[in-house]
């Protein structure tokens, strides 16, 4: 079988134990004899799934039960508007640092004012702003903690006066975060915690039910939250198989070691990357250094050596690179390296980096 190292940005590569359960539960889920992808989502073995998911992502991120945990179908970007129908009376702030920020502002709009505290956009988002002023008569602070596209990361959580609205879709569970210091957490599966077509939602409980507007019942938080854990996130039929992966992925999270021992895998591997694109001739980084990425790893060919850009491409997918190939906006190369994204990955592309430079001389 040939062998091949997925970099994509998302949907992205799993860990093989969550993919062999998922094949398994296709075939015969919970010893019913039926398969995952026809099973009913209100037989017990589909309810204990349900309770098992949300009490997986309080155990890997200590969320207390002032916070709901929910599933929702769809991405990141329906969350865009239902952040602000749910939040906003008046205005939100939000900081840009590319463009899912720039997208979420957007869809706020619909709703209110919208104050962007900064944006780095002047650089092509190259870096993560710094010392700008939150508005205290704002509703709220949105962020994007990671930009896939970019390769810039917030790696701390900010001290906010206001509530904090996080977009992490793509560095969630990578990282230890106090999720105390956020109202709303959300993001979509398909980069650590599962395949695409199911958002995950942490809102407290209290910021809830206090905009004037009416909400259509679906977009309302509230109506996806319940006093019984296995009706949280039942309101209608959830995307059963998405969050069956999305179980087997946190139980392979925690059986590895949890969040902690995550991010120390994840700054091993970017670490060894941005190593070699510092020391390698061929190669620069597109993203600030003190705001590079442990997700997404953003680079391009040196001026000197712009003609071999296709070159190396074409050399990198020969040697079983996949996915590699940067985002049009910026060019070049992104090495996607999520949990699931093993060190001899990361090793191979480096080996890879390495040949091709000798062989250019």
């Amino acid at each position: 079988m040939k062998v091949a190292h997925n970099f994509n940005a998302g949907p992205c590569v799993l860990p093989k134990p969550a993919i062999e359960s998922a094949i398994e539960a296709i075939r015969n889920f919970d010893n019913t004899g039926i398969g995952i992808l026809e099973i009913s989502h209100r037989t017990p073995g589909w309810e204990r799934i349900m309770i098992e998911t949300e009490q997986l992502w309080r155990d890997l991120l200590h969320i207390s039960d002032d916070y709901a945990v929910i599933f929702l179908g769809g991405g990141a970007s329906t969350q865009f508007y239902q952040v602000a129908a749910n939040l906003m009376n008046h205005k939100a702030a939000y900081l840009q640092t590319g463009v899912w920020a720039k997208k979420a502002a957007k869809e706020a709009k619909l709703y209110g004012e919208v104050a962007i505290v900064a944006s780095s956009e002047d650089k092509n988002y190259s870096y993560i702003p710094k010392g700008y002023e939150i508005p205290k008569d704002a509703d709220y602070l949105h962020i994007t903690t990671n930009n896939t596209i970019y390769g810039t990361e917030l790696h701390t959580d900010i001290d906010c006066p206001i509530p904090l609205v996080a977009d992490m879709s793509s560095d969630i569970m990578s990282r230890p975060i106090d999720v105390n210091k956020y109202a709303v957490i959300y993001g979509g599966a398909q980069k650590n915690v599962g395949p695409a077509g199911v958002a995950f939602v942490i809102v407290r409980k209290d910021i809830l039910g206090k905009v004037g507007r009416t909400l259509p019942t679906m977009v309302d938080y509230r109506t996806h939250i319940d006093s019984e854990p296995k009706n949280n996130s039942m309101f209608n039929t959830p995307p059963v198989f998405s969050i069956f992966v999305m179980h087997e992925t946190l139980k392979w999270i925690k059986d590895m070691g949890g969040v902690e021992a995550m991010h120390r895998r994840n700054v091993e591997k970017a670490t060894l990357l941005y190593n070699e694109i510092d020391r390698n001739k061929l190669f620069v980084g597109t993203a600030n250094k003190e705001d590079r990425s442990i997700m997404n790893v953003c680079f391009v060919m040196n001026e000197a050596y712009k003609d071999k850009e296709a070159e190396f491409l074409e050399f990198a997918k020969s040697q079983g690179m996949v996915g590699i190939k940067g985002h049009r906006s910026v060019g070049g190369f992104r090495a996607s390296i999520y949990n699931a994204c093993p060190l001899e990955s990361v090793e191979a592309l480096v080996a890879c980096m390495q040949e091709f430079e000798q062989k250019v001389g």
